[in-house]
């Protein structure tokens, strides 16, 4: 029996690998085995396409070449190069991090199952990733990917949203996992969910272990895997002020910074305010902005409106374009720091924007804004 098993691993394995020799991607994560280089690429790579992916980590890696230059930057550089990429806690998980293997492992990734594990963000996935691809490990490493080739190699009815699904994933993998090339087997599994194996019609008559796939040969392929919905995120409605003046003779918009924990920590925006459809937005815009930084507005014209998800918040962005008198100089806020503004906050140009980090929908509101 155990040569049977032993049998029916090698013959998934090298016919996995050597369809993977033939139609791998290249990408800039595989030029070598860096081990940080392949970390980034995965923490990059969670929730976001490849294509999207590939130039944020080009100039992510140009920025901070190795593990020292990552740890020793200053966070808003780090989070500036994330710009766009959004969940901005991974990248300041991955720099404290990076900053443990500085301090603890003289800033050589670890390449024990154990040490790595208990680095901050670093969960089963990254932590199977990073021993297999970069080490040659074997170790599973089971992203969205790899849950549905499996399941439906194996005809697995379990919900994928559960944890012990991964686990039981992990376990069938094990003994699937050549000795010789485990880190080619990881990404040939990785590019064969995202390739061929894709959530709606799967491309089996491509596929290079089609053969025996157990759902392919019951005709179920396109019902797996199984995944409970997960909660809808709760609508929330907002007012944006877009709030522009003439400093300088150059033409300035008003910035503020959002506090260093929650949603979008420390990260720079438009100021905003909750609403609801019963309320009359403009003149809770200027009240917020007369109250909070001593600006009064003159004018106010309506721009488009934006929306952004989060995994738990869907904002939808009433926005407006406020304009302020141009004879205007002080204010009356509290905590005055930078130009007569409270710390927080600041006029910025469209020059000097790129010393901010903003979340794309605002750069978004933004390029609408200085467009007209």
């Amino acid at each position: 029996m155990g040569g049977q098993n032993e049998s029916m691993s090698d013959s998934f394995a090298e016919r996995l690998l050597a369809w993977f020799g033939e139609r791998k991607r290249d990408l800039p994560w595989r030029k070598n085995k860096n081990p940080y280089h392949v970390w980034v690429s995965e923490i990059m790579l969670q929730q976001t396409r490849v294509e999207t992916v590939i130039p944020y980590f080009e100039r992510f890696i140009a920025r901070f070449p190795t593990i020292h230059d990552l740890a020793e930057a200053p966070e808003a550089d780090v989070l500036k190069m994330w710009e766009g990429l959004g969940y901005y806690s991974r990248a300041r998980n991955l720099q404290a991090a990076v900053r443990e293997v500085q301090a603890s492992y003289g800033g050589v990734v670890p390449s024990d199952a154990v040490q790595i594990a208990t680095l901050k963000g670093v969960g089963p996935y990254t932590a199977g990733a990073i021993l297999s691809i970069a080490y040659d490990v074997p170790e599973p490493a089971v992203d969205g990917n790899v849950l549905r080739v499996m399941t439906r190699y194996k005809l697995l009815y379990d919900d994928i949203a559960k944890a012990k699904t991964r686990v039981r994933i992990e376990n069938i993998l094990r003994p699937l996992i050549p000795l010789q090339a485990p880190g080619d087997f990881t990404q040939a599994l990785m590019e064969l969910g995202s390739l061929v194996c894709v959530p709606k019609n799967p491309k089996c008559d491509i596929c290079p272990v089609a053969a025996d796939c157990e759902a392919k040969l019951a005709g179920v392929q396109s019902e797996l895997p199984v995944k409970t919905k997960a909660k809808q995120p709760r609508a929330e409605f907002r007012a944006v002020a877009f709030v522009q003046r003439m400093i300088g003779g150059e033409r300035k918009f008003l910035l503020r910074r959002r506090p260093e924990q929650g949603l979008l920590a420390g990260l720079w925006e438009c100021p905003h305010i909750e609403h609801d459809d019963t309320q009359t937005d403009i003149p809770l815009l200027s009240e917020h902005c007369a109250a909070e930084y001593g600006i009064p507005m003159q004018r106010s014209e309506r721009m488009p409106d934006f929306e952004h998800v989060f995994s738990h918040i869907h904002w939808h962005l009433r926005v407006y374009r406020f304009h302020v008198d141009d004879e205007f100089h002080g204010n009356d806020a509290k905590h005055v720091g930078v130009d007569g503004l409270p710390e927080h906050v600041r006029w910025v140009s469209v020059r000097e924007l790129g010393d901010y980090t903003l979340p794309l929908v605002f750069s978004k509101i933004i390029r609408q804004g200085v467009s007209v």
